[in-house]
């Protein structure tokens, strides 16, 4: 019973640390803070954030991983559904918004710090970024093979191009050029996968 206790009860510290580390990197940006700084946001002793991490890049990964991981799962899990193409990238593009409205701290600094960032620590995550392209790229492959998109255009340059529109609209609503509030969320669900699916020649 005592084990199970203190397990929780690091789960429970080390999470604690994860969620003020979001707050300071959204806050003055990763390459700004320092280690303490997560530790004072987290209202622990500076050497405890090196009991769970072993730097600041840890957590910055730890962070990423995990949402990235409940991304590339989401789109795994979609495309293994029997639906429309159009109904598969709704869904990506709802789980991406939605987490965004739900955590725009976090999403921030993954898309800031990580995804877009031009410096060694993006690059060290290229892989696991090409993953959920290269998923996003097998169900263009499968709506082209069943008629609904037009074959002219790779698949894996679609699969750019649509997480490349989710990321600006989101990178738009982090740095203010667009309002954002629960209808215009709801609207860049359908804008974004008709404006790539459906393009802008008119019908």
């Amino acid at each position: 019973m005592a084990t199970a206790k203190n397990g929780a009860a690091a789960a429970e510290r080390r999470r604690q640390i994860l969620d003020a580390a979001v707050r300071v990197f959204a806050r003055q940006g990763f390459h700004t803070c320092r280690v303490s700084d997560i530790a004072d946001e987290a209202g622990v002793a500076y050497g405890l954030v090196y009991h769970y991490f072993r730097s600041k890049d840890a957590v910055l990964d730890t962070l990423f991983r995990d949402r990235w991981s409940l991304m590339t799962a989401l789109i795994e899990d979609v495309d293994r559904q029997d639906l429309p193409v159009r109904d598969k990238l709704h869904a990506i593009t709802s789980f991406i918004i939605d987490s965004y409205r739900h955590d725009p701290e976090l999403m921030k600094v993954i898309i800031v710090e990580v995804t877009r960032a031009a410096n060694s620590f993006g690059q060290t995550h290229l892989t696991e970024i090409r993953k959920a392209y290269d998923g996003i790229a097998t169900i263009v492959e499968h709506g082209q093979a069943a008629g609904e998109l037009r074959t002219d255009i790779t698949s894996q340059f679609a699969a750019m191009a649509f997480y490349g529109a989710i990321e600006q609209v989101l990178t738009s609503w982090i740095f203010d050029l667009l309002p954002f509030g629960e209808v215009e969320a709801e609207q860049a669900k359908t804008l974004i996968v008709e404006t790539i699916c459906g393009g802008l020649d008119a019908k």
